[in-house]
């Protein structure tokens, strides 16, 4: 038996005597099943960031509140993501995970039935908040923990698996709960999502072992480079930015613009909810073998349809495939700038990963605000302009991180990433 194989299968094995806490006695369904857990658990947090855009009137009919104030629903919520995810990750970063992931998804469920109950405006805020919260720490440390439970060299579709889960919700949870939300009420969907909640807390408090932080098998960068941490957090936030300028007036651009037709627009938005499922199904496969290349090609491919849209969006079919492209690039971009923290964390992942998703969510605030602004000075098309050349900044900032000084966890020969460059048998491709 070959040594690659050897190694695959010792990695393996450790991962299952994690997940077990018996070491020599893997039980190897459990890693899939958490692993299932906390996809499900992603599924549902991104269903709930965003199901009230798409029952805005019947929330606001029945807590007796504007349309804007609901709205608010959801800009709070993405704010509150941005703000929280770096503090609270270092307030549990001594926690077991199994204890922090708990308490996450407990909370989940009773945000949840909160909301589901809430007779006004201002309970449902409170409910949304404390979801919020629970969402921007669950990012921090379900990375970590998902990739832990299998061998290095498949953390990459680990990442595209959950990724793919977060773009489900678009796809699939948020237009399900709209449809039952209007044919019951809008509480419905949302009671759905504490149930689907406790489904992820009971697997993972059963199956998750109990174990130090620092002790887990990716609480590390496997190659800490501060440089490349603060290049992939900038690029990350300016891709961001620039995608949020226009994708918050999209509607308004397609009709506007595009011409089209109402009818035609929701099914347009459809189309771009497939094209992210598809762009990042196809990226967590390609992950493992091309990290770096994977993240420049998605940020690349938000700029041309972006772009494209700005110079070629009143043709009707250019603009269907301008918004596929951008579509089929904005998931990979945080999947893979999440991907690439698991790798180039200076210290802790969870809290590169806290980070990460701080700055991506800080992004799509700025990029709505300044959308705001363009809007009424140059008008719908322009805001695709302005996201475009943002994007092409975050295309100009991967490779100009170069330039930057090279950090000392990056080339001293005993710190991890020399320790893996020396290690005897020690292989992988890093494009």
């Amino acid at each position: 038996m070959d040594g690659v194989t050897e190694r695959a299968r010792g990695a393996e094995a450790g991962a299952g005597a994690a997940v077990t806490g018996r070491p020599g006695r893997p039980a190897s369904w459990h890693a899939p099943a958490v692993l299932a857990a906390l996809m499900l658990a992603a599924f549902t947090f991104n269903t709930a960031e965003n199901l009230p855009v798409g029952l805005l009137e019947r929330i606001s009919e029945s807590v007796r509140v504007s349309l804007s104030a609901v709205g608010l629903l959801v800009t709070g919520y993405g704010v509150t993501v941005a703000v929280a995810s770096v503090p609270l990750a270092h307030c549990v970063r001594a926690l077991p995970r199994r204890y922090v992931l708990t308490g996450l998804l407990a909370a989940l469920v009773v945000s949840s039935l909160g909301a589901a109950l809430a007779t006004s405006y201002w309970q449902l805020l409170v409910a949304r908040l404390l979801t919020a919260l629970a969402q921007a720490l669950f990012w921090a440390v379900m990375g970590p923990v998902a990739v832990g439970l299998f061998p290095p060299e498949v953390r990459g579709r680990v990442v595209g698996a959950l990724s793919v889960a977060g773009s489900l919700a678009l796809v699939l949870g948020v237009p399900a709960g709209t449809w039952l939300g209007r044919r019951t009420d809008w509480q419905a969907p949302v009671a759905v999502l504490a149930v689907l909640g406790l489904v992820s807390l009971v697997t993972i408090a059963v199956l998750l072992p109990t174990s130090r932080p620092e002790e887990e098998p990716a609480a590390r960068g496997s190659r800490p480079d501060a440089r490349r941490f603060a290049t992939v957090l900038a690029a990350g936030a300016l891709s961001a930015t620039g995608a949020f300028t226009g994708f918050t007036y999209l509607v308004k651009f397609l009709g506007d613009v595009g011409g089209f037709a109402a009818s035609t627009v929701n099914a347009l938005f459809v189309a771009f909810g497939v094209a992210c499922l598809v762009g990042v199904s196809v990226t967590g496969a390609l992950l493992d073998r091309f990290p770096q290349s994977a993240l420049t090609a998605a940020v690349a491919v938000q700029a041309v349809g972006m772009l494209g849209l700005y110079s070629a969006g009143t043709e009707p079919m250019a603009a269907v495939v301008f918004l596929a492209l951008m579509g089929g690039a904005l998931g990979p971009v945080f999947m893979t700038t999440q991907n690439a923290m698991l790798h180039c964390a200076p210290g802790r992942t969870d809290l590169a990963l806290a980070a990460n998703s701080g700055a991506y969510n800080a992004g799509i605030a700025a990029g709505a605000a300044l959308g705001g602004l363009v809007l009424p000075l140059a008008g719908v098309r322009d805001t695709f302009l302005a996201g475009g050349l943002l994007t092409v900044g975050a295309c100009v900032v991967l490779p100009g991180g170069r330039w930057l000084p090279r950090s000392p966890a990056a080339t001293d020969p005993c710190g991890p990433a020399g320790l893996q460059k020396t290690r005897p048998g020690g292989h992988g491709r890093h494009d």
